[in-house]
């Protein structure tokens, strides 16, 4: 006898009764012979995530134990849409019903009508959500994380792979945390484009670290111009991978800190113009340390123009990062507290690339 395998549905609807229909597909589901519906998360309502214009949706996740392989649980599903008055039309249409197969027991399966772990559900927060609700340690078979980790990522949005974008990745963190080190390994691993910032080379920051604050708008202009120029959408390649280590909103962090109030008021002016040229990331890796560790390494590496820099400075850049990042809804943010992630480990370093790869076409 086979032994039953736990399997995890997402159920949507957004035409006609949609409450009714995603209930009448959850008896149907339990009226097979060989499914059981274990339980459901709540039901909860969305925006459509293909076309804006559609009406929202109901979405929830069920649990099953059944006896079927994945390919004949794929046939029922798709029989009990049909039987719903399910119409298959263009992807992103309304529907009726629709039933996702998201997770079957741990396998993966790749064939012409079945693709499991759902291929984006990681980039859902309606699924994940009510994934987290039925078991939040679920691992996603491929990605290697919990179900509940990935929801985290995401701030509560809905996010697709879009492949008409730039695929970038955005490293963001304090001076010393460790971006420009992470920023190249991955680099050299996943074969892509790397874009550094020009520390080296704006003649304007030695002055301002060395306290010529008249210098201050000089040298954050600098770096703006420079940034907008890597991450114009007409120089960077769409569905092409590159990597930085900035993600460009920290512009406004340190403006904030080093500008007075009339060079402030000048800058927040022009930086909308800059900031409409800049690509946005499809993916930021936030990297997390102490102040003490990150002002260890900013010694250590010795660098002229950096030896004003201290701890305070350096917690008032976290407190600028954190308010920036959690609230961040643009794309899926993968925190790493470098305490616990090696950034010299190449096996972190290969982990960490098999992460980005399911955020990237």
């Amino acid at each position: 006898m086979t032994k039953p395998t736990t399997a995890y549905i997402g159920l949507g609807s957004n035409l006609g009764d949609r409450d009714s229909a995603i209930k009448d597909a959850l008896v149907k589901l339990a009226e097979t012979e060989a499914i059981e519906v274990i339980r459901t998360s709540d039901v909860i309502e969305t925006p459509s995530l293909g076309d804006k214009d559609q009406p929202a949706y109901l979405n929830c996740v069920a649990q099953i134990s059944t006896s079927l392989s994945a390919e004949d649980l794929y046939k029922k599903m798709a029989d009990i849409e049909n039987t719903l008055g399910r119409v298959r039309t263009e992807k992103w249409s309304p529907r009726i019903i629709d039933l996702d197969l998201l997770l079957f027991g741990t396998e993966v399966i790749t064939s012409k009508n079945l693709t499991v772990p759902h291929s984006q559900m990681h980039l859902r927060s309606f699924v994940l959500e009510g994934l987290c609700q039925l078991d939040g340690q679920l691992v996603h078979p491929l990605v290697g994380t919990t179900v509940a980790e990935l929801a985290g990522r995401l701030n509560g949005a809905d996010f697709m792979l879009d492949s008409n974008r730039p695929q970038l990745i955005s490293i963001a963190g304090v001076i010393g945390v460790g971006k420009t080190t992470l920023a190249a390994k991955l680099s050299e691993l996943l074969g892509c484009k790397l874009l550094l910032e020009a520390y080296d080379t704006n003649p304007f920051l030695p002055q301002v670290y060395a306290g010529r604050k008249e210098m201050a708008l000089d040298s954050q202009l600098y770096f703006l111009t420079h940034r907008a120029e890597q991450l114009d959408h007409s120089v960077l390649v769409s569905g092409k991978m590159a990597i930085t280590d900035y993600i460009f909103d920290k512009e406004l962090i340190y403006a904030r800190q080093l500008l007075d109030e009339q060079q402030l008021k000048l800058y927040n002016k022009i930086y909308p113009w800059f900031s409409e040229i800049a690509a946005l990331p499809v993916l930021v890796i936030y990297l997390i340390d102490s102040p003490q560790n990150c002002l260890r390494r900013i010694q250590k590496r010795n660098r002229p123009y950096e030896r004003a820099v201290d701890e305070t400075f350096l917690e008032i850049l976290r407190a600028g990062y954190e308010q920036l990042l959690s609230g961040w809804r643009y794309c899926p943010v993968i925190r790493i507290k470098v305490s616990d992630f090696d950034l010299t480990d190449d096996s972190n370093i290969r982990y960490l690339s098999k992460q980005i790869r399911a955020y990237v076409t």
